[in-house]
């Protein structure tokens, strides 16, 4: 048999006939899914630094579970001593089974261990019904060896949704787990 996670059988079993009953769907294939999570570390000190780009990247891998690819710049800008085709970043995809590991270790482990954390915001949908949230310190990923970390690095995550609308974006969340802040 093969492995299920356990975040995808929560939501094939339990928030999508709550979804069903809340929206009215008649069809299952209705029912908003999350598609894709994308994290963005920028590494702009990379420019003058060579070894951070090779540290940020092997912490992108440790947290996501697969190799980044490089971003590199479009175009030269001369005030921050950068050049077109420099890399300046690190970005990665993550669907199925990695998708959903990553979800259930942001939402059950990851978010618990922020500082003050009161919950994220619901402003941060996009129209769309997808959810853009950022992460000041990589830190808060158990995969992390705190001993290893030269700097603290945020990154930019990107939890994209097949809802129409923010309202049926916000309540899949929800149902997920999302710790959403009483705005």
């Amino acid at each position: 048999m093969a492995y299920v996670p356990r975040m995808l059988e929560f939501y094939r079993t339990e928030v999508t006939a709550q979804l069903r009953k809340e929206f009215g769907y008649e069809n299952l294939m209705q029912v908003p899914r999350v598609v894709k999570v994308t994290l963005n570390m920028g590494l702009g000190e990379a420019v003058s630094n060579a070894s951070a780009l090779e540290n940020g990247l092997a912490e992108l891998t440790l947290i996501a579970g697969q190799k980044p690819v490089v971003t590199r710049a479009r175009k030269s800008i001369a005030n921050f001593k950068l050049r077109a085709g420099m890399a300046v970043g690190a970005i990665v995809t993550l669907r199925g089974t990695r998708m959903w590991d990553f979800l259930d270790r942001l939402l059950n482990v990851a978010l618990p261990r922020v500082r003050d954390f009161r919950g994220l915001s619901q402003k941060s949908f996009d129209g769309r019904g997808n959810f853009s949230l950022g992460i000041r310190d990589q830190l808060i990923f158990p995969e992390i060896d705190v001993d290893k970390v030269d700097k603290a690095r945020g990154m930019g995550v990107v939890i994209s949704t097949t809802a129409r609308t923010d309202e049926e974006g916000r309540a899949l969340l929800r149902l997920l787990g999302v710790p959403f802040r009483a705005n």
